[in-house]
């Protein structure tokens, strides 16, 4: 519950100092990430497809966005559904064709693992922090292009038994995954 209302107190703040909506204000677009759930397993990174939505206005904006991936594993009857939603405050640090900015925000992870020919299935969703910069490129006054790097599931207290690839120095937090996306938004 407090994650909850942690998240809706940073939309309230992020709504209440939001600047007049500029030229290119609102957008949809479409993205790839690829996604490092532990960065402590010697894993292959995933590739998510998704779609997000963009509000900018000023220095800052709001990005919501909802990716997915689903893998079979025929062997063992499974399928896995993966469906991440992340809501980032974005905070462009300069203005331009070529813009770039740092993000932030909550994340809500849902994992969803159900027999391939059919039957129930389970799924948990597991929250987490995430931050990291990007660059957004302009081309025209109607398109956006851009990339970003994020940590994934920030740990801010160093308590974290599952380890992190950041330790604890001088205030930083330390991380359990890493993402990077590329993506293009058409503004209206």
């Amino acid at each position: 519950m407090r994650h909850i209302l942690v998240a809706v107190f940073a939309l309230a703040v992020l709504l209440a100092t939001a600047a007049p909506v500029s030229a290119q204000g609102f957008g949809l677009g479409a993205r790839f990430a690829w996604v490092k759930q532990d960065v402590n397993v010697d894993a292959d990174t995933v590739r998510f497809f998704g779609v997000h939505m963009r509000a900018t206005g000023g220095r800052t904006g709001f990005e919501l966005s909802f990716d997915r991936h689903t893998e079979s594993f025929e062997l063992i009857n499974l399928k896995v559904i993966e469906s991440p939603i992340q809501a980032s405050l974005l905070m462009r640090l300069a203005s331009g064709s070529f813009a770039p900015y740092l993000l932030g925000g909550p994340g809500w992870y849902k994992r969803t693992v159900e027999p391939i020919d059919g039957g129930d299935g389970e799924s948990n969703t597991e929250f987490g922090w995430h931050a990291g910069g990007g660059l957004e490129i302009h081309a025209g006054r109607h398109i956006g292009i851009h990339g970003d790097y994020r940590y994934t599931f920030l740990d801010f207290n160093g308590d974290d038994d599952e380890g992190s690839g950041l330790p604890i120095v001088g205030g930083l937090p330390g991380y359990k995954g890493s993402q990077i996306t590329l993506g293009a938004t058409v503004y209206f």
